[in-house]
């Protein structure tokens, strides 16, 4: 099926501080990893390890210092904004713990806007079809703030799915959710890479969000200390603990 993603070496650094306190911490280390299409890959690891400044790279959302990124075939390590925003527009779909809904669009114009920004405008049909798959049948007109957290996440979702990325990266997507909520947005997550030539690369600290990838990542200060395939969450926390 071939890679949607494939980087090599890529790292990453940050200053802190001011003048003679001023000092530079390196968050990614050098980190390779290749996605599939239709693969489903989940990061893991503790604070400060690095995973959603590798998400953010990866994106194209945060420059890397240094490295490779490939995204469908283009790179983004130095390339320009012009470069970088029309390759997001065209093959990436996010979905992040804060939801990023705008709030004085209704649900069903949220949907719509990432795929209108792409030129590729939706119909009222699509994106009530949208909203249905994600059990928000006729809410097109609700405004995020008459919505719940559960609710709006689910909007998120059914903008990935309207617009239909090539690529779809989640922060933490059931960070702010309840356990049932939380578990219908990641089977929905699930859903997006199962059958199709979609990927899905989510980052998050909830073992048993990381138990439905494909593979599992877990990174130790800003390197890849290890690599599983399907594990259970049990088998995850086994592996974070040999990591540090």
């Amino acid at each position: 099926m071939g890679s949607t993603i494939v980087a090599c070496e890529v790292r990453k650094s940050f200053g802190t501080g001011r003048g003679s306190k001023r000092r530079t911490v390196d968050v990614l280390r050098g980190v390779s990893l290749a996605v599939e299409a239709g693969e489903m890959v989940g990061i893991v690891g503790p604070s400060g390890s690095g995973k959603s400044t590798l998400l953010h790279c990866l994106s194209g959302l945060e420059e890397a210092d240094s490295g490779s990124i490939q995204l469908m075939g283009r790179q983004l390590v130095r390339a320009r904004r012009s470069s970088l925003f029309k390759t997001r527009r065209e093959h990436v779909g996010f979905i992040f713990q804060a939801y990023n809904l705008i709030p004085s669009l209704s649900a069903g114009e949220n949907v719509a806007l990432p795929a209108r920004l792409a030129g590729r405008p939706l119909t009222k049909a699509q994106v009530g079809e949208a909203l249905e798959s994600v059990g928000l049948g006729g809410r097109e007109k609700s405004r995020p703030g008459d919505m719940s957290g559960g609710e709006q996440q689910r909007v998120a979702v059914a903008r990935v799915l309207a617009s239909r990325p090539d690529i779809v990266f989640a922060d933490e997507p059931t960070g702010a959710l309840d356990s049932k909520n939380g578990r219908e947005v990641l089977g929905m997550l699930r859903g997006i890479a199962d059958g199709s030539q979609r990927s899905v690369v989510m980052v998050t600290h909830d073992l048993e969000a990381a138990s439905l990838a494909d593979r599992v990542l877990v990174l130790r200060d800003g390197l890849i200390a290890r690599e599983l395939g399907r594990s259970t969450a049990a088998q995850i926390l086994e592996a974070l603990g040999e990591a540090a």
